[in-house]
């Protein structure tokens, strides 16, 4: 009993769910970007059928675990998620779905996942994203992080857009957000991952979404990573083109029909 409830306990601290449904046939688990939290992705429970239950991944240094310690790298992260989520990946089919910083942690517990326990998430749709072995995604890893001044991160925040300019007007918030960002950066910038020739990891499908303003990601290198099918979706709007109430309801209805045609 003690066990299950840590597990319990632990699963909710991760992993957050507030529309729970037990009965449902397939589970997507979201990833938020870099700086956020889960308020906006757990909500999408809501915009979904009763077959599929929505969860949403909370890292630590954020909403109920702001005062954890923020994590030191993505293999961290990966073996906290994993943790938290194992059993009830084992129980029935899953797909995630990532946003920016989100779609690489996705990509890195996959892999994990596949690797380890030979457990694969059915569909992984990424979004506002590099592939991880692209030379796009090269910069990323070089930006020199503690040299970054404070109004520079913020003014890339700004710039990003997805964050309400009120809460930029609150000194502590504005400060929390500006720490949280460089400590996500600074996760991001340890994913190691090099595509060894000839091995193609997944065999899931994979379904890539992009703002039509955003900067434009090398998705076209997802091909090598999966034998499934891969698809490419732009709509309108910048990097968080996702938070427009007429996108959202495209990518939940998209997600739910590539959930319900997957024949699982």
């Amino acid at each position: 009993c003690v066990v299950f409830l840590w597990f319990f306990l632990g699963m909710e601290k991760v992993v957050v769910c507030p529309y729970k449904r037990p009965n449902a046939l397939y589970r997507l688990i979201c990833f938020p970007w870099a700086g956020g939290g889960t308020s906006q992705l757990a909500q999408w429970g809501k915009l979904f059928s009763s077959s599929v239950e929505v969860s949403s991944v909370r890292l630590p240094g954020r909403e109920s675990r702001h005062k954890e310690p923020f994590a030191k790298d993505m293999a961290t992260v990966v073996n906290e998620i994993t943790s938290a989520l194992l059993k009830e990946l084992q129980e029935k089919p899953f797909a995630f779905f990532g946003h920016s910083f989100g779609s690489y942690i996705s990509f890195a517990v996959a892999l994990h996942l596949k690797e380890k326990y030979g457990l694969e998430p059915f569909h992984l749709f990424l979004s506002g994203a590099h592939a991880p072995h692209s030379e796009a995604f090269l910069p990323i890893k070089t930006v020199s992080i503690s040299d970054t001044k404070d109004e520079d991160v913020l003014k890339y925040i700004e710039i990003l857009g997805g964050t309400p300019s009120e809460l930029l007007q609150n000194e502590d918030v504005k400060e929390h957000l500006i720490l949280t960002f460089r400590e996500d950066l600074r996760v991001l910038q340890t994913l190691s991952f090099e595509k060894a020739e000839r091995n193609i990891p997944f065999s899931c499908d994979i379904t890539c979404f992009n703002g039509s303003e955003d900067k434009s990601h090398d998705v076209e290198a997802w091909h090598d990573l999966t034998s499934g099918d891969i698809s490419f979706y732009e709509l309108p709007g910048g990097h968080f083109y996702l938070l427009e109430p007429s996108n959202e309801i495209f990518l939940t209805k998209h997600i739910t029909k590539c959930i319900e045609n997957a024949g699982l």
